[in-house]
């Protein structure tokens, strides 16, 4: 189809969607995966016509923003955990299913990494058992909600019927009520429940989420999977803050805790993953000037300390520092570049720390030995 002025209409890659609803939670779990546009030359990007560079930039950029998730050792280790815990899971429904609290520092990619699970282990459920029910319902193995600040134990419930795309109207028992209905009927084995660390603020708030959680995981025949920031500081598996408060130390004895760390370039082993980890990144580069070593050897210490080992600080960092670069015809990354990206401000706050640490030849993040680095290049 054209247009009246015979120009073929472009509407990109974008993907606008909401993971927290039924039809964009699909559509992120069974959607096809990104293919990456072609890799060109100055002289091959010199040859397109002005309508045709304009679309293959906007291929390039939106493919840059999308890199991911990688598959590194700290994601597959979370992986690990989480399915051990959930495929350990195949009990009746007459007892009670644990649940798994992935707690981390802000901006090291644990949603992402959280919701790549839950993405793999939907797809291989209906493998598995089919897109529908024996009764003919659509099968809808995990499912993926997110919290805002000072929900309250029907916000939660109604998260989960939105989700659905239920009526939200009611109390919390109604809303609930509705939920299991759903779980049961579409056959829901996991429920992703982020930013919990909303639900857990005041002492008498703590009380009142860890009610709530046990009261999910006694009616809901589902394994529930938490992804929060501080919630284990904030005491809700603890013993709870009292001698009489029994119930917070219920939910710990119900709750495994994982995380996902930051990449530590203490020792040899971190240093050899920090250099995989820019090596697959810059593969996945479609700058013309891109050249082995761009990010790996060149920019190994200077992206470490604009980063401070956080996974989506990095990856926010190349995704702008690439943008820039084709916005601005360089074509590549380097320090001269980059330094007129900004990064998020706790990135910010620790770089001149850790660039002071590395100019004093206190830190590293490139691997000793010659033959480490020939092995991960």
């Amino acid at each position: 189809m054209t247009t009246a002025r015979g120009i073929e209409p472009f509407e990109g890659d974008d993907r606008q969607y909401s993971p927290t609803r039924l039809p964009g939670w699909l559509q992120e779990v069974t959607g096809p995966d990104r293919v990456q546009p072609e890799h060109l030359t100055r002289a091959q990007l010199a040859d397109l016509s002005p309508r045709e560079l304009l679309r293959h930039n906007d291929r390039r950029k939106v493919w840059h923003a999308n890199i991911g998730p990688v598959r590194t050792p700290q994601l597959l280790a979370l992986h690990e955990d989480l399915a051990e815990i959930v495929e350990s899971h195949r009990h009746d429904g007459d007892k009670t299913k644990l649940a798994a609290l992935v707690d981390a520092y802000p901006g090291i990619g644990k949603s992402t990494a959280v919701r790549d699970y839950g993405r793999r282990l939907y797809r291989e459920q209906i493998a598995l058992r089919g897109e529908t029910t024996a009764e003919g319902h659509r099968r809808v193995p995990v499912i993926y909600i997110t919290l805002s600040g000072n929900t309250q134990i029907r916000g939660l419930n109604a998260a989960i019927c939105r989700f659905y795309r239920l009526p939200t109207t009611g109390d919390a028992d109604t809303l609930a009520e509705r939920a299991v209905d759903a779980v049961l009927t579409l056959k829901t084995t996991s429920i992703i429940i982020d930013d919990v660390h909303f639900l857990a603020g005041s002492q008498s708030n703590s009380a009142r989420m860890a009610n709530q959680l046990k009261y999910l995981s006694n009616v809901f025949p589902v394994t529930l999977i938490y992804v929060g920031v501080g919630v284990q500081r904030r005491g809700i598996l603890r013993e709870g803050f009292s001698r009489e408060e029994t119930l917070l130390a219920q939910f710990g004895r119900r709750t495994t805790p994982l995380t996902l760390l930051p990449f530590q370039v203490d020792d040899e082993a971190g240093r050899l993953q920090w250099r995989t980890l820019l090596k697959t990144i810059e593969r996945q580069l479609l700058l013309a000037d891109r050249h082995p070593g761009m990010l790996a050897d060149d920019l190994s210490d200077y992206l470490y300390a604009r980063s401070t080992g956080h996974f989506a600080s990095l990856m926010a960092l190349v995704n702008r520092g690439c943008l820039r670069a084709i916005r601005s015809g360089h074509e590549r990354l380097d320090a001269e570049l980059m330094d007129q990206v900004e990064n998020d401000a706790a990135a910010e706050d620790a770089r001149r720390e850790l660039t002071a640490a590395i100019d004093a030849g206190l830190l590293t993040t490139r691997p000793a030995s010659p033959v480490s680095r020939r092995r991960t290049a």
